[in-house]
């Protein structure tokens, strides 16, 4: 081989092969799956799927939690209307009744509509 042009090509040609066979050598490709498998690897994945569980445990608690929250809210916005309707009506009620009454009464034979109470004396007996 006297061509110098012989010489290059075939020293590229070997560069290429020795960095082809490095990356087939640095690649593994006769190992096997287990033996190449990192044990914290393994734990890891064991607590994603742990937790991944976890996590679909809590979301069907959380809807069932909320389901219940709004059955009883809505009851109690319906037991709140109610009574205040009711103490809406009772207001109404005595309204009318109030002025039922004083429309009924006399000013004059109602006394004035004032009363005076007398209470008796505040008598301490010890002052301690």
């Amino acid at each position: 081989m006297t061509s110098h042009t012989g010489r290059l090509y075939a020293l590229a040609a070997a560069v290429v092969a020795f960095f082809v066979a490095w990356a087939v050598v640095a690649a593994h490709p006769w190992g096997t799956a287990k033996a190449a498998r990192d044990p914290r690897l393994a734990a890891l994945v064991q607590r994603e799927q742990r937790l991944r569980s976890d996590a679909r445990l809590v979301q069907r608690v959380v809807a069932r939690r909320f389901s219940d929250y709004r059955r009883r809210f809505a009851a109690y916005r319906t037991a709140l209307s109610r009574r205040q309707a009711q103490l809406a009506a009772a207001k109404r009620a005595a309204a009318t009744a109030a002025s039922a009454s004083a429309s009924s009464v006399p000013a004059a034979s109602s006394g004035g509509g004032v009363r005076f109470v007398t209470l008796p004396p505040l008598v301490i007996t010890r002052t301690s």
